[in-house]
């Protein structure tokens, strides 16, 4: 019997982001890839996964996808067996990121969503990975969301609440990944997750920056099939 898995993409990521680790998956796992476009508020985005996903399944949440599976976890943590939270953060965002995030809201009204989207790249893959067909891939999935969800995505992250003090009444097996090259949300910020989550393994994903599952799939695979398997 399939494994329902839920998959919540990060900012500007769509089911391309998940589309090679499900792939080496295909016999254990019956994925759902969320929209979280819709909605300005994690909470929304939250709810509106709820109302699509089966009653029980595992939920991975990339960046992004981690602020909605963390609230997921605050809405309903009875209908979720497995959690994994890749290359996100419990934190709320610092003053600076704040304020960079505002100034990409206001540059996107202003018609330079491109210029926006293609500036976020040298912080989303590793270095080799510029001027390469996977940073196309990645800009491409952007295009595809477009400046309207852009600005709700963005403004949802910026509501969000900090998660750290529901770390510690997580209660199912949870997977906690980063790439070892990530600059946006660095190890450290793994750590601290991982140090709280009572039943947490942290896997640290080589060759990548903040999109592993793009970047390096096959360890991000193995690491799912270890986790679903506890």
């Amino acid at each position: 019997m399939l494994t329902p898995i839920v998959l919540l993409p990060g900012l500007l990521c769509d089911a391309r982001l998940w589309r090679d680790v499900v792939l080496p998956l295909r016999d254990t796992v019956a994925p759902m890839v969320a929209d979280l476009t819709l909605d300005d508020s994690v909470a929304g985005m939250a709810s509106r996964t709820l109302a699509a996903a089966p009653p029980k399944f595992a939920l991975a949440g990339l960046s992004m996808g981690g602020y909605v599976a963390l609230e997921i976890m605050r809405q309903a943590p009875d209908r979720v067996t497995h959690l994994a939270l890749l290359d996100t953060s419990a934190r709320p965002d610092s003053d600076e990121r704040r304020e960079a995030r505002r100034k990409g809201i206001e540059n996107v009204k202003l018609g330079k969503f491109i210029g926006v989207s293609r500036s976020l790249l040298p912080s989303l893959v590793a270095k080799r990975n510029l001027n390469t067909p996977l940073a196309e891939e990645v800009q491409a999935m952007a295009e595809r969301l477009g400046q309207d969800a852009y600005i709700r995505q963005q403004q949802a992250i910026l509501g969000r609440p900090d998660s750290r003090p529901d770390l510690a009444g997580v209660k199912v097996p949870t997977l906690i990944g980063v790439g070892t090259e990530d600059v946006l949300t660095p190890m450290e910020l793994a750590e601290e997750m991982a140090a709280t989550v009572p039943h947490a393994d942290i896997v640290r994903f080589a060759k990548s920056a903040h999109l592993p599952t793009m970047e390096n799939p096959k360890a991000v695979a193995d690491a799912f099939g270890n986790w679903l398997a506890r």
